[in-house]
């Protein structure tokens, strides 16, 4: 099989960014995803000084960047009035993921209409055509991240785009989780637009539409809902996605970035971290 990279978000150890970096390294990632959105890595908080002191270590460790995550939560950009200002918080991402040497910036956007005659439909037409465009102008791409709609779904809507800048994150977690979509068949379906991947795995328990849970979090839980009722976000090789094929399929179409561990739940990240590492370097081999 194919030598995948794999990486770590660097969040998801719950340490410092620094801190977070030698860890990254000390468990044998080869690069990490970082959240760049609000306090110290947000862009308007980072001078050009800081940006390459931030470079430096993470190179001092042997490491490289895969990807920012550019997620600002909420509801994307479902929501017209609040899009130009998510836009351009957006663009500086990119200009910060191309500082930091990496030309992809992660986010969710969003629940994309199965119907294109959706209102909300063309209000996020409208932002990611913004933001694609912009990608192609700087050489960055902006990487909607899988889950709260099927494969078919978004690439129909990547489809719709009039720019070449807008890709795809492929979470195969959120896929079976919330989705009940087949993450293998995504791969073949999204081959065309994915940079970037997630390793992460999970358990749909109860199935329900996948817009009230992507909606509770946009919330920030206000809903009476227990999203343990519905989901579980597992370690990696416990849960429904079939790595084995999911890794094949990505080999299939070509892909040749990375695997970014992504562990948003449990209170042993790094344990758990290490076990997906060795998990994924034994199905490599």
């Amino acid at each position: 099989m194919k030598p995948f990279k794999i990486g770590v978000m660097v969040d998801s150890f719950r340490l410092g960014i620094a801190e977070g970096i030698r860890k990254a390294a000390e468990v044998g990632a080869e690069g990490i995803q970082i959240y760049a959105t609000v306090g110290d890595m947000a862009p308007e908080n980072l001078s050009s000084a800081k940006r390459r002191e931030i470079l430096d270590i993470v190179k001092s460790n042997g490491l490289v960047v895969s990807a920012l995550c550019g997620d600002m939560g909420g509801y994307g950009f479902e929501i017209q009035k609040d899009n130009a200002e998510r836009v351009e918080k957006s663009k500086r991402i990119m200009d910060l993921a191309l500082d930091l040497e990496t030309k992809v910036v992660t986010t969710h956007i969003g629940v994309i209409p199965s119907d294109p005659g959706h209102d909300r439909y063309k209000v996020m037409q409208d932002a990611l055509d913004a933001l694609g465009e912009y990608g192609d102008q700087v050489g960055a791409y902006f990487a909607i991240e899988t889950g709260p709609e099927k494969a078919l779904v978004l690439k129909g809507f990547l489809d719709s785009l009039g720019s070449g800048g807008v890709k795809v994150n492929l979470d195969p977690a959120n896929l079976v989780m919330v989705t009940d979509d087949d993450p293998v068949q995504a791969v073949y379906t999204l081959k065309d637009y994915i940079v970037h991947t997630h390793a992460k795995d999970g358990i749909m328990k109860k199935k329900t539409d996948p817009e009230r849970i992507y909606h509770f979090f946009a919330e920030g839980g206000i809903e009476d809902i227990r999203m343990e009722d519905y989901f579980l976000e597992t370690p990696l090789g416990e849960g429904s996605v079939d790595f084995t094929n999911y890794l094949k399929a990505l080999e299939d179409v070509g892909f040749q970035g990375f695997l970014t561990i992504e562990r948003e739940v449990g209170d042993q990240p790094e344990k758990d971290i290490r076990l997906a590492v060795d998990f994924l370097k034994n199905l490599i081999k």
